[in-house]
C-alpha cells in the first residue's frame, strides 16, 4: 500500500514552487499525496519566517501536524528551521529538520529516519558556505493557467529590517538553460502563463554573469507561452532600456511589482534601502512612459523604528502621488540579529495597526479608481476557473493588467482566451466582460 503524504505551505511564491518541487519528488517515489488532514504517514511543512507571525504559524503546523497523528514523521523544511535550526531540533513534534537549499534531499532523509528512527537535519550554514543554485524542476503546477518558475535565491541586500538573507543565503542564479528547458516543458503540458519569481529577482545573474533581460527574451522566445508576468522587481532596474525592451516584448504582462517599503527618504535611509524616493517616482514614470496604464503595485512597512507621524504622513502623501493599482501594507515585525530590531525609537502596536487601517483605506481606493478605468474598454482576458453567483455561472480570469473579470458561460471556459468588453463590477473584486 502507498504511503500518504500531506504537504503545507507558508510564504511567499518561491516557497510554494519549492513544496510543488518537493512534492513532484515524492509523488515519483510512489507516495500517495492526501489533504493536510489526519491520515497522512509523512506531514511535509514548508516554512516562512519573514515576520514573527510567520514564525508562529510554522511552529503552529509543525505541531498540528503531529497531532493529527503521533506516529506519523513530520518534516520542517525551509526558512524558519533555517533560522531557527536549534529550536526545531529541540522540537519534539518535528523529526526531520531540512534547511534551505538542501530540500532535494528530501527523500533521502525520510528514509534514513524510517532507518533507524531518529531524529535528523540538515541545515547548512548558508551564510557563509558558498552555495550553488539548488536545481529542482516542475513538470506540472497547481495552478491552472500560469506557472510559478523559480530562477533565483537568495539576497545580497541586507534592509535593515529583513531576515532573509540569513535564512536564504547569497545571490544564486539558476541556469537559463535549465529555465528554459522547464519552460517547454510547462508549455508541453499546456501552461500559457509564466511568472518569473525569485527571492530578490532584479540580481539574476550577477553571479553567473548573465542578467534578467537575457533570461526574459529567452523565455518570450517559447513556443505556447503567451503571456509572462515579472516577480517582485528593484527599482533601480527600472531604467529606459530595461523598460523599452520589455514594451518590445508583446508577451510581457504590464504588471509590475515595485518593492518600495516607504515613501519617506529618512525611513528607507534607516532601512538601508539603496533607493530614494525621487529615483522610485522615476521608476514609475518610465514604466508609464513605455506602457499604457500600467499595473504597478507595492510593498509597504508601517511602524518601522524611528517612523515619527510626520514620515507616515510623508509617506502617506507619496502613496498617492504614485497612485498604485495594489499595496500590500505590513506592520513592522522586529527580526532578532538584524540591526533594525536594535535600533532605538520602537513604534507601538497600537500605532502600528493605525498606520495600518488608514493605508489599507487608500489601497482599497486606489486599487477601486484603476480597475475602473478599465470600464467601457476592449480587453482580453486569461480564463481561469468556474464561479458560481446567485444561481449563476460564470468563467473568471485576468487580464494582463490583472484585474480579474467574470464571465457568464455555461461552457467551460478555462486557460482560453476570451476578449470583450467590461461593463462594470460583478462583485467587490471581480468585474464582468461580455464577450465580442
Amino acid at each position: 500500500m502507498k504511503k500518504k503524504v500531506a504537504l503545507h505551505n507558508l510564504g511567499c511564491k518561491v516557497n510554494s514552487y519549492e513544496l510543488e518541487a518537493m512534492q513532484q519528488l515524492l509523488e515519483q517515489a510512489g507516495y500517495e499525496i492526501v489533504p493536510f488532514e489526519p491520515g497522512a504517514d509523512v506531514y511535509v511543512i514548508n516554512t516562512c519566517t519573514v515576520t514573527n507571525i510567520a514564525d508562529r504559524k510554522s511552529r503552529q503546523m509543525l505541531h498540528k501536524a503531529k497531532k493529527m497523528n503521533p506516529d506519523a514523521i513530520v518534516v520542517g523544511a525551509g526558512c524558519y528551521v533555517q533560522t531557527k535550526e536549534a529550536e526545531a531540533l529541540l522540537d519534539d513534534t518535528v523529526d526531520i529538520v531540512i534547511g534551505n537549499n538542501k530540500k532535494h534531499e528530501l527523500l533521502a532523509m525520510i528514509e534514513a529516519y524510517e532507518n533507524d528512527h531518529g531524529k535528523c537535519g540538515n541545515v547548512i550554514d548558508i551564510n557563509h558556505e558558498k552555495q550553488e543554485y539548488e536545481e529542482m524542476f516542475l513538470e506540472r503546477t497547481a495552478e491552472h493557467t500560469r506557472a510559478f518558475i523559480k530562477v533565483q535565491d537568495g539576497c545580497n541586500q541586507f534592509c535593515s529590517y529583513c531576515i532573509i538573507p540569513f535564512a536564504r543565503g547569497r545571490v544564486r542564479s539558476r541556469n537559463s538553460e535549465d529555465v528554459i528547458r522547464e519552460v517547454k516543458r510547462l508549455a508541453e503540458h499546456g501552461f500559457r502563463e509564466i511568472v518569473l519569481t525569485g527571492i530578490h529577482l532584479s540580481s539574476y545573474g550577477v553571479d553567473t554573469g548573465d542578467d534578467l533581460l537575457h533570461l526574459i527574451r529567452e523565455v518570450h522566445n517559447v513556443e505556447g507561452i503567451e503571456r509572462i508576468r515579472l516577480g517582485s522587481l528593484e527599482p533601480r532596474i527600472v531604467t529606459d532600456g530595461f523598460a523599452a525592451a520589455l514594451a518590445g516584448l508583446p508577451k510581457i504582462c504590464p504588471h509590475f511589482h515595485l518593492s518600495l517599503q516607504s515613501g519617506c527618504d529618512a525611513t528607507l535611509q534607516r532601512m538601508n534601502r539603496r533607493y530614494d524616493t525621487r529615483e522610485y517616482e522615476e521608476g514609475c514614470q518610465i514604466l508609464r512612459k513605455y506602457f499604457d496604464h500600467p499595473a504597478i503595485t507595492t510593498d509597504v512597512i508601517v511602524g518601522f523604528p524611528g517612523e515619527t507621524e510626520e514620515e507616515f504622513a510623508v509617506t502617506k502623501e507619496y502613496l498617492k502621488r504614485i497612485h498604485f493599482y495594489e499595496m500590500h501594507i505590513f506592520q513592522y515585525s522586529k527580526r532578532e540579529g538584524t540591526k533594525a530590531a536594535v535600533m532605538e525609537h520602537q513604534v507601538p502596536e497600537p500605532v502600528k495597526k493605525e498606520r495600518s487601517n488608514i493605508l489599507l483605506a487608500l489601497e482599497k481606493k486606489m486599487s477601486e479608481e484603476f480597475r475602473e478605468y478599465y470600464v467601457g474598454k476592449q480587453v482580453t482576458a486569461l480564463m481561469e476557473e468556474a464561479y458560481e453567483l446567485e444561481g449563476e455561472t460564470y468563467f473568471t480570469g485576468y487580464t494582463k493588467e490583472y484585474v480579474k473579470i467574470a464571465v457568464k458561460s455555461a461552457a467551460d471556459l478555462s486557460n482560453q482566451f476570451v476578449k470583450g468588453t467590461i461593463r462594470g463590477r460583478l462583485t467587490d473584486d471581480i468585474y464582468l466582460m461580455v464577450e465580442f
